[in-house]
């Protein structure tokens, strides 16, 4: 589960975490979360494999993008470490020789556990639209569901929702065809 420890967290409580847990400071706060268990890991590296092999390195897709694991974002004050994220390459050229990104990524994925779930809907989701993040997609490890968002204004809105096994062509990546049926 992921737990508030601390109030008034800096970077060295990030860096004084325990190894075995995620650490992230939202809004002043520092939040630990556990690794993710096999299940997730499972949806992290098949959508991260899809996305990688037509995105970032435009194999069977249209390229432009650059997708990553688990980065370390450092945005407005907060730390904050998405399941994936990507961002186009006309934006950002390189990805920078650092041990964290200081732009806001195009998109990100949070991939739902019983254990994250409620600390990635209120506590990341309102600080990745802070950030402008333009594309948000939550990935519902229980009920087996894809959830895509756009950003309008300072929120996201639901755009689409997919569930079971279906075959999803959604923003920002429409020229790829995602089989939900490889998560689960």
């Amino acid at each position: 589960m992921s737990e508030k420890v601390r109030s008034g967290a800096t970077y060295d409580d990030v860096l004084a975490a325990p190894e075995d847990r995620i650490a992230e400071v939202v809004g002043g706060d520092l939040y630990l979360s556990p690794r993710p268990a096999l299940p997730h890991a499972r949806i992290l590296s098949a959508l991260g494999s899809d996305l990688h092999d037509a995105f970032d390195r435009g194999r069977s897709g249209p390229g432009g993008w650059w997708i990553l694991d688990q980065p370390e974002l450092h945005l407005f004050g907060d730390v904050l470490v998405p399941d994936l994220a990507g961002w186009r390459r006309d934006r950002i050229p390189r990805i920078p020789d650092a041990p964290a990104m200081e732009i806001a990524p195009d998109w990100v994925c949070e991939v739902l556990s019983p254990s994250t779930e409620t600390f990635d809907r209120e506590q990341k989701i309102p600080r990745y639209a802070l950030a402008e993040v333009s594309h948000l997609w939550l990935v519902d490890i229980t009920r087996r569901r894809l959830e895509v968002y756009a950003r309008s204004a300072s929120a996201f809105v639901r755009t689409e929702r997919h569930d079971g096994n279906a075959v999803v062509s959604a923003p920002p990546f429409e020229a790829a065809a995602i089989e939900l049926a490889r998560f689960w």
